[in-house]
């Protein structure tokens, strides 16, 4: 097997919150050791509740937060030690597709100049020229007319804005394109529209993708493998198909409940399935498994013992859960 084009051993990632002249400020633990291999041409789909750290991870990554500890491995280089300078040579094989699609363009730059940005960056004694053939190409690889080169975002409906925000992303041929849900901000057949491009650019180009995403519809559909996290920490990862055959984890089953289903009567036999309670808060986590105050197999033993993330089925999945496989 190839070694992975991206490597993450115990990432952590902390905030200070808080503190004076007298009292230190609380750690929030946004990101507590996450292990993580994308391979080359692979989709990982990353899920979970709002505030599990999705997007810090993905920020951790492309170096837009300092990780607290851990490593990252690009291509075999760790970026945890480079340089700024250094750290700009890398960039070129990370891009980032946003949340919001307006709200990621500049309203001040035509078309032609947003999708040009980072060669100017990367490649500025690059032909005018040569940017501009560039520019159209890509637009018309991602299903933009080239001659709305001069147009202004705010003349683009809200699937187009995205289309632009995945043209930028790719202008520099990058290996590794995080999306950062891409598709949360659009209707649902746009949605739709924008999955399927970002899974024919996937094959085109050979690109590995992050997709991070709360719809696990979606996931499903775009996805290699599937990594659940909760309160900062992996909780599941296995192979897309796998997971929704056959969940693991509690959480996992719990989020697989919550999937919208079109048919009430289905619906109602489900709800014993959904989490129950509020998210703890990350600055005071539960102590043992970080799960365990909203699971309904929680007993002593995951009180005072925190389970680490181990291989089920003979390795077709990795959960942590102390009952992982157990009939309870």
């Amino acid at each position: 097997m190839s070694a992975p084009l991206l490597s993450l051993r115990q990432l952590r990632v902390t905030f200070p919150i808080g503190g004076g002249l007298l009292s230190k400020p609380q750690m929030l633990h946004a990101v507590n050791g996450v292990n993580l291999d994308l391979r080359e041409g692979e989709t990982l789909g990353v899920v979970g509740e709002s505030g599990c750290g999705k997007s810090t991870l993905a920020r951790a990554i492309l170096g837009l937060v300092p990780a607290a500890a851990g490593s990252i491995a690009l291509l075999g280089h760790e970026l945890t030690k480079q340089t700024e300078d250094q750290w700009r040579e890398r960039r070129r094989d990370m891009q980032v597709v946003f949340q919001d699609p307006l709200a990621a363009l500049n309203p001040r730059m035509s078309v032609g100049e947003i999708i040009a940005e980072p060669l100017g960056v990367h490649f500025p004694d690059m032909p005018k020229a040569e940017r501009q053939e560039k520019v159209r190409a890509m637009m018309k690889l991602v299903g933009l007319l080239p001659n709305q080169i001069n147009r202004y975002p705010h003349e683009f409906s809200g699937g187009q804005c995205q289309r632009i925000g995945i043209a930028r992303a790719l202008i520099l041929d990058p290996k590794i394109v995080i999306c950062d849900e891409p598709v949360s901000a659009l209707d649902v057949s746009i949605q739709a529209q924008i999955v399927n491009l970002l899974i024919r650019l996937k094959r085109e180009l050979g690109l590995s993708l992050i997709f991070i995403a709360h719809d696990l519809a979606v996931v499903r559909h775009i996805s290699d493998r599937v990594m659940v996290m909760y309160l900062g920490k992996v909780v599941e990862v296995a192979a897309a198909e796998e997971l929704y055959a056959k969940p693991r984890h509690p959480y996992t089953r719990a989020l697989m409940a919550a999937i919208p289903v079109p048919d009430p009567d289905h619906k109602r036999g489900r709800e014993d399935g959904l989490v129950k309670g509020e998210l703890p808060s990350p600055l005071n986590p539960p102590s043992g498994c970080s799960f365990r105050t909203r699971c309904p197999l929680a007993d002593g033993l995951c009180a005072s013992k925190e389970p680490g993330l181990r291989s089920v089925d003979n390795g077709a999945a990795h959960a942590a859960c102390h009952y992982v496989g157990e009939a309870r």
